[in-house]
């Protein structure tokens, strides 16, 4: 376990132990790697995801599983919810639409899995008592911030994406819902968040791209665009902390690396590891598509105060997961 996990003593007892914790979107690759540390730490879990793009083989098995239990369900069906929400301390919601530009496609996509399905979240949490409400955000709310890094007090939040402006939304519902109701609300802005069993994102596209065709590598807009990438593990490690340690009405923060990588160094790093023979060829524009951040480095000042840091930075968290991918594809063979 992390030293940064460990809460000392003296710290107020979270929600979570006193009862049941449900995780939605608990069979995504975030999910995956939460649903691990909340049993880690002796807790009941309940799962809930519709499987639309969550795998039930990102939940561990074994001695652990005992205390999991998971349904398939769809947020955007309250009546579903009663029976995983009976009795429990806490919700991490994490489910959402994970392709911004699916929702650009379909404006409706975000609209149900995003606001609405986390409007049916808080009501359940409400009607059921539960007391805390842990809502993965994104950093794309920021949209084209003029401050770098973006700390949480910027302002004023002009979401360029569909995605964005129901993240938005959904953030909105959180505070309301804990001050009209004395929920406990947490938001974390994530920045891009890669590791193990992601199926989508820049490193899952360049390999399926590569795939597809071993002699190009087609990298979306100028190849300049740069953010930070922050791996699961530390993902999750910050939300846990947070969760432990600050327990204001809503509590509000970043989570991402004090670096960024561009699209065209990650693209390097894909090709080197596929044998380095690939063309690198760019499709020009400074976004990768219509809604994409092309520039964003989230401050982490205020979590860092909590006592968390990231360990690795964006080009390590690359690294290790362009890695993994490669071991886990060859074992699929």
């Amino acid at each position: 376990m992390l030293p940064f996990l460990l809460a000392s003593l003296e710290e107020m007892a979270p929600p979570e132990a006193d009862g049941p914790v449900v995780v939605t979107g608990a069979a995504g690759a975030i999910g995956g790697v939460l649903v691990r540390a909340l049993l880690e730490r002796g807790h009941e879990v309940r799962g809930v995801d519709n499987l639309s793009t969550g795998d039930r083989a990102q939940l561990p098995g074994g001695e652990s599983a005992r205390r999991l239990s998971f349904v398939t369900a769809d947020l955007r069906e309250p009546a579903s919810l009663a029976p995983v929400f009976e009795g429990a301390a806490a919700v991490w919601h994490l489910a959402a639409n994970a392709d911004i530009r699916r929702g650009t496609a379909d404006p409706r996509i975000d609209l149900e899995n995003g606001t609405l399905a986390t409007f049916n979240v808080l009501d359940a949490a409400r009607r059921h008592d539960v007391r805390a409400v842990r809502f993965s955000s994104s950093s794309v709310v920021y949209g084209r911030a003029t401050v770098l890094p973006t700390p949480e007090e910027y302002g004023p939040l002009l979401p360029e994406s569909l995605y964005a402006a129901n993240k938005l939304a959904a953030e909105g519902l959180v505070s309301a819902f804990a001050h009209s109701y004395g929920l406990e609300g947490h938001i974390f802005r994530f920045a891009n968040i890669i590791g193990p069993g992601m199926n989508h994102g820049i490193l899952y596209d360049f390999f399926e791209k590569l795939r597809r065709d071993p002699t190009r590598l087609e990298v979306l807009g100028d190849g300049r665009q740069a953010k930070s990438y922050l791996r699961t593990e530390e993902c999750v490690a910050g939300m846990l902390l947070a969760a432990d340690r600050a327990h204001e009405p809503v509590n509000l923060f970043n989570l991402g690396t004090t670096d960024r990588i561009s699209a065209r160094e990650i693209a390097e790093k894909v090709v080197a590891a596929h044998g380095g023979r690939a063309r690198i060829e760019t499709t020009g524009g400074e976004r990768g598509w219509v809604g994409d951040v092309p520039q964003a480095l989230l401050s982490i000042e205020r979590i860092r105060a909590l006592g968390w840091s990231p360990q690795l930075t964006s080009a390590e968290a690359i690294d290790r997961t362009i890695r993994e991918m490669q071991d886990d594809r060859r074992g699929a063979r």
